[in-house]
Order: C-alpha cells, then sequence, then structure tokens
C-alpha cells in the first residue's frame, strides 16, 4: 500500500525529530561539497528550513545548481536518513521572524537586523532511511544467525519515500 504525501512527511518528521545537524551537500562545479546545517523545521508541506547568510558560497553553489542533500543520523539509534530535493534562498521577514531564535545571534551578531540573515528553504523530492534495532545484542544476534544459516543479515527497516 502506497502512503499518501502526508504520510511521507509525517514518517519523515518522526525519523528526524530530535535531530538538530544534518550534513547538507551542494554541488560545486561538478564536485559534491558537504557542511553541517542546523535544521529549523521541517514544515507542513516536507520543506526544510535553515538559516543561512546570503554572502554564502552554498548560497552561489545553490544559484547554480539547485539539486542538494541532506543527510541526518542518529548514531545511538542506528538511524540514518538521506534527503534529495531543491534549495532556494528566501527573504520573507515574516518567516525569519517565525523561526528565528536567540541562539542564532552566535552566527548573525545583528540578529534580525542583519541584512545577509536569510533562510534556505530545500523542497524535498526524495528520502530514503535505514533505521535498524539500536540493541546491540539483537544486532550481534542477527548477525551470527546470518553467518550460521548462509542467509543475509536483516539490517532493520528500510525504505523510500518520494514526496
Amino acid at each position: 500500500m502506497e502512503e499518501t504525501r502526508q504520510e511521507s512527511i509525517e514518517k519523515l518528521k518522526s525519523l528526524t525529530e530530535g535531530i538538530d545537524f544534518c550534513m547538507l551537500t551542494t554541488i560545486n562545479g561538478g564536485q559534491l561539497r558537504s557542511r553541517p546545517m542546523s535544521t529549523q523545521e521541517m514544515d507542513d508541506d516536507g520543506d526544510l528550513w535553515f538559516f543561512t547568510s546570503d554572502e554564502t558560497h552554498k548560497v552561489d553553489e545553490i544559484e547554480a545548481d539547485s539539486r542538494v542533500n541532506a543527510a541526518y543520523s542518529k548514531i545511538d539509534d542506528n538511524l540514518y536518513v538521506s534527503v534529495s530535493g531543491r534549495a532556494s534562498l528566501v527573504k520573507d521577514r515574516q518567516k525569519i521572524e517565525e523561526l528565528w531564535n536567540p541562539i542564532l545571534k552566535a552566527w548573525f551578531p545583528e540578529g534580525l537586523d542583519d541584512p545577509t540573515l536569510s533562510l534556505l528553504r530545500v523542497s524535498i523530492e526524495e528520502a530514503e532511511y535505514w533505521d535498524s534495532p539500536n540493541s546491540k545484542i539483537v544486532q550481534l544476534y542477527g548477525f551470527v544467525k546470518a553467518v550460521v544459516t548462509g542467509q543475509p543479515a536483516r539490517g532493520g527497516d528500510h525504505g523510500k519515500v518520494t514526496l
């Protein structure tokens, strides 16, 4: 049974909940470049929101090629999520104020009055996730069973989500 768009968005929200940072990958002259970014929100439309300066290399890269990937991991839970989509720079003052947090002054000392303050919106097109059992005993049992039976080890839940 295929999930609806809203069910897919809710699944992604639940998988990435509590994971603040991701590695955001852009394309720079055919080469991939990644950097850590703090996710401010995944909204009900399936868009990821990040704060950025409009004077960064990633903005130039996104203007040249909007394809991006955001890779999330929660290592202690053996959870990994890879999100692909299209990024765009947003200067919507209302959205900036909605997502603003005073801790962001560490990067934007002028706060909401910083003239370079912008949002990066990633419109998700597809995501893939791996959610493995987090108990080391369960993992060890699965590996031993695979070796004994000759069957491949089952790594937990894996799926693709298309928005």
